[in-house]
């Protein structure tokens, strides 16, 4: 009975853990790619105004 109990608590707070290590490796890597996100957004938008300063120098 005692061995019932100990290893259904044990699987509880297994699943537990588990279920909060998931969430946080989930929340840890949703940061990691959105700061990504910002930095090629970043990149492309100083590609592009490099691209519209050179046709305005080609308008001219």
């Amino acid at each position: 009975m005692y061995i019932n109990d100990f290893f259904y608590s044990t699987v509880i707070i297994s699943l537990l853990l588990l279920g909060a290590l998931s969430f946080t490796l989930f929340i840890r890597r949703l940061l990691i790619n959105t700061k990504f996100k910002s930095n090629t957004s970043n990149d492309i938008n100083k590609k592009l105004d490099r691209i519209i300063e050179l046709l305005e120098k080609e308008s001219k």
